[in-house]
């Protein structure tokens, strides 16, 4: 599509701010950047009414628009949520700071030192949907990693996403760090997005954090590296020698306690020896929550009330109460179906059997898998990584949840006393 001269204006603009500051942002001290990210937290957290506001406006607009529920869910803020992103904030700023870290190094017979070096990536483009609170962990992660940052958020959220810059900015100016490191595009068109995908002089990478429809089209059109974040088509495998009481505990908090987000299971594969007594009473359970099943076969001459699964059904990420159910054969059909349709996110399996747990652990193509575990924990702050950028499906440069050390590179430093190569 043709973009508007006026759009690809303020793009530019905006991520040649970001470029120009780059520098100063990659040596800033530790000390700095904590403070500046001390100060932002501050700042969000007093002007949280002003935000909530803004946010309030975002959701009616939503609602008016008949968006789904669990896409308003994401979209909405509350003073919780708030409290739970300044917390975030402040897990960030205690964690240590990756940049000038020796990753390795050792001396050449010839007396030279080569040092292999981490460092910032340098100016981040992210383009993301309908979620304020990536917003704020875009800038946070960004500029603890030393990175200057570009956000493209969607429509339904931009009002929430220009207030908690404009806080953010502000907050930067009683530091040491400019402002101009962290930038906002306005204009919610796609024709911005495609202008953000081109700016390959100004910005040194693009994370998409969206929709499957999202990605598809940044790894289209993108004219700058990419690093793929992915949608969630995650599956809980519960193995014939699998405890049922814990297994029915996680399935139920894997897909119910947020629906909404993409660590949520939306496929549930059960061996066929433990069906019988495991599957009436669980999806019993899931369908007292509010779940629709959604079975093949075998399943439903088990639990009657699921609805037929198509193959479609497989393939899908609901982010909502519905969840696809399949009896196998085996542990190789689970880790083959799993291999077919998952979307490489995160991959669950119930068991006592250390073996089948390793074996599925090794054969599983996904950024993370459980053993005994609900898939909901798919995430930075629970890894410990304080925020995340978002989770990697891809395998080159980072994979999983992504967080500082995610965001920088490395370079080679040689320390030499004279040496020429003869």
């Amino acid at each position: 599509m043709e973009i508007p001269e006026s759009v690809i204006e303020e793009v530019k603009a905006k991520a040649r701010k970001a470029k120009e500051v780059s520098i100063k942002l990659a040596v800033a001290s530790t000390d700095a950047k904590n403070e500046a990210l001390s100060k932002i937290a501050q700042y969000i957290w007093d002007r949280r009414e002003e935000i909530l506001s803004a946010n309030g406006k975002d959701i009616q607009r939503a609602e008016e628009r008949n968006i789904p529920p669990h896409l308003i869910d994401r979209l909405t803020l509350t003073e919780k949520r708030i409290k739970d992103i300044c917390s975030a904030i402040r897990e960030v700023i205690a964690l240590p700071d990756p940049i000038g870290e020796i990753i390795e190094g050792w001396k050449r017979p010839n007396g030279l030192i080569i040092q292999k070096v981490r460092v910032p990536l340098g100016v981040i483009g992210i383009i993301y949907e309908a979620r304020p609170n990536v917003t704020v962990d875009a800038v946070t992660l960004c500029l603890k990693a030393g990175n200057c940052v570009v956000l493209r958020g969607g429509s339904e959220a931009i009002n929430s996403n220009v207030c908690l810059v404009r806080i953010m900015r502000e907050a930067l100016e009683e530091t040491s760090i400019p402002p101009e490191a962290v930038q906002i595009i306005e204009d919610t068109s796609r024709a911005s997005a495609l202008a953000l995908m081109r700016q390959s002089e100004y910005l040194d990478v693009l994370i998409p954090r969206g929709g499957a429809g999202l990605i598809k089209s940044v790894l289209e059109n993108a004219r700058l590296p990419v690093i793929e974040t992915g949608v969630g088509n995650c599956h809980i495998y519960v193995h014939c020698d699998a405890d049922m009481e814990m297994a029915e505990r996680i399935v139920i908090n894997a897909k119910c306690q947020r629906p909404s987000v993409c660590n949520a299971m939306e496929t549930l594969l059960v061996h066929k020896d433990i069906a019988p007594s495991f599957l009436p009473n669980c999806l019993g359970k899931l369908t007292e929550l509010g779940v629709e099943i959604r079975g093949c076969q075998r399943t439903r001459e088990l639990f009657p009330d699921a609805k037929p699964a198509t193959e479609e059904d497989w393939y899908t990420e609901y982010l909502a109460l519905i969840l696809a159910v399949k009896v196998v054969d085996s542990l190789e059909e689970a880790i083959a179906h799993i291999n077919k349709y998952g979307s490489k996110h995160s991959e669950a399996i119930i068991t006592s059997n250390v073996q089948s747990a390793k074996r599925f652990c090794e054969e599983v193509d996904a950024s993370t898998v459980y053993v005994n575990a609900s898939t909901r924990f798919t995430d930075g702050g629970e890894f410990g990584l304080g925020a995340e950028m978002g989770i990697s499906t891809q395998k080159l440069h980072a994979r999983g949840p992504m967080g500082l050390r995610e965001l920088t590179s490395y370079k080679w430093v040689v320390y030499g006393e004279g040496q020429i190569r003869s």
